[in-house]
């Protein structure tokens, strides 16, 4: 398996090489070049696989056995999953009028990224032990992302790991998650400003391809392919969770509602759905819309500044995975994706070709959640089901409810009553006390949790007017000088 970028790079490489990048070196993101298909049979085989099997699995059809041999893959990804709570790992929770949640929060920062990046730190291990190699890891955080990252990689020799977060844009405690980790490869930055301005030093860093190759910088966001390629599961365990029955011809549909950010979660569920699952998605946003407004009308374009919300780990105004997606639809049109984020990067403006436009409100339907909507869905949830739901768990609740009455508000909700549906469940409710409080409900909360408020924390501010990549650059030399 190779892996190309969106926007037409002259190299590909492997899956190593795509690990251990951040973008790739002409600025895009980096793809499988072909999407294996699975077949009705291969499906009907997998419906009865744990969650754990099904991500060994999917990631062996992206994993060349010749990088990492089969048996070693599978030992990874139990070692990565050992950690979790829960005895399956994730866990379906079946409530009233038919409202499917998948909780994707057991591991050890409750939230889904837990998943994804628990199983790329081992990879990242595997490899450089094998090489006896160091890397310097950056990532910018709209609040989970940071503490998943750093509980993946914290303690190792052979990883430095700087993580910007938006100052008082985190709830307390995913801060709290982030700051309270005092290990010496740890280096946090308080940054103040929005989760898309904290991203910008990151991109300049990754853009100086000298400094890039001599501190072997990466990324784990969501821009690493690794994070996209296991979330890919999730959306297998929902489907065999949900669909009623396998035995028909053509198989059921199920529709999986995703609350969406940074686009990588709801990638994965494209890719998914390119494999041959038989999946409907909805992507599901806050107030900041801009996935929405290209679903509904091809508008890929910024729309004044970030909105603060209760959901507040999708506060995102550029979506950098819709990228992948729309290279997907286009066949991997690599030169059309390219002429179309240029043109957005020097205007942040962009109207989708028709056809583009067309192939993408087939793939997802899309609605938008106010904090009035979260609030009302994670009330309506608890009243009915005695079960709190995060206020991101929350947008995807709001758009089930929305679906139960008439008439429909979404141009996707004439699809079929009695199709099952799943709910994506992002992150626990223990994550997000103010919100559950203005819901006017008891938050409930983890001793482990309540603990960070006793830690020690530390962190570095950057200020605004200060020149953020230098002071990046000039701690990232420091720590270099220092091994």
């Amino acid at each position: 398996m190779e892996y190309v970028s969106t926007r037409g790079g002259p190299e590909a490489v492997g899956f190593e090489g795509a690990l251990f990048s951040g973008y790739a070196p002409d600025g895009g993101l980096f793809m499988p070049s072909t999407v294996p298909r699975l077949e009705v049979p291969t499906l009907r085989s997998w419906s009865s696989f744990s969650y754990p099997r099904l991500v060994k699995e999917l990631c062996a059809l992206f994993v060349s056995a010749t990088l990492i041999p089969r048996s070693v893959l599978e030992d990874l990804i139990d070692r990565a999953f050992s950690r979790f709570r829960h005895k399956d790992v994730v866990h379906l929770t079946r409530l009233k009028d038919g409202l499917n949640v998948l909780e994707l929060w057991h591991g050890a920062t409750y939230a889904f990224k837990d998943l994804s990046l628990s199983c790329t730190g081992q990879f990242l291990q595997y490899f450089l032990e094998k090489k006896q190699k160091h890397v310097t890891i950056l990532v910018g955080t709209s609040g989970d992302t940071g503490s998943s990252a750093i509980e993946s990689v914290r303690g190792q020799k052979n990883m430095d790991i700087f993580v910007l977060l938006p100052h008082g844009l985190c709830t307390q405690i995913q801060e709290l998650q982030i700051t309270t980790i005092i290990e010496e490869n740890v280096h946090v930055f308080d940054a103040h400003g929005n989760s898309d301005e904290i991203d910008e030093p990151i991109k300049e860093l990754f853009a100086d391809t000298d400094f890039a190759r001599k501190h072997n910088l990466m990324s784990l966001n969501s821009v690493n392919w690794s994070r996209i390629m296991v979330q890919i599961a999730h959306y297998f365990y929902a489907y065999f969770q949900c669909a009623p029955s396998l035995d028909t011809s053509p198989l059921p549909v199920v529709e999986v509602v995703v609350p969406t950010g940074g686009g990588g979660n709801v990638t994965a569920g494209c890719i998914a759905q390119k494999m041959g699952l038989p999946i409907r998605l909805v992507a599901v946003v806050n107030s900041n819309d801009i996935i929405h407004r290209a679903v509904q009308h091809g508008d890929f374009s910024l729309s004044g500044s970030v909105k603060a919300t209760l959901a507040s780990a999708m506060d995102i105004q550029e979506p950098y995975n819709m990228e992948r997606i729309l290279w997907l639809l286009s066949e991997g049109d690599s030169s059309l994706i390219k002429t179309l984020m240029d043109q957005f990067n020097v205007s942040k403006s962009l109207k989708l070709p028709e056809d583009l436009h067309r192939k993408l409100a087939r793939t997802l339907d899309s609605c938008t959640a106010s904090d009035e909507d979260i609030v009302r869905a994670m009330r309506r949830c608890w009243e009915e089901n005695r079960y709190l739901l995060c206020p991101h768990s929350a947008v995807a609740a709001h758009y089930h409810y929305a679906q139960l009455g008439y008439p429909f508000p979404y141009n996707y909700a004439s699809f079929f009553c009695s199709t099952p549906r799943c709910c994506l469940a992002p992150a626990s409710a223990a994550k997000f006390q103010d919100a559950v409080l203005r819901a006017g409900l008891i938050p409930d909360v983890p001793p482990e949790i309540s603990a960070l408020t006793t830690l020690e924390t530390r962190s570095t501010p950057l200020k605004r007017g200060e020149d953020w990549a230098k002071v990046l650059r000039e701690h990232i030399e420091e720590m270099a000088q220092r091994r």
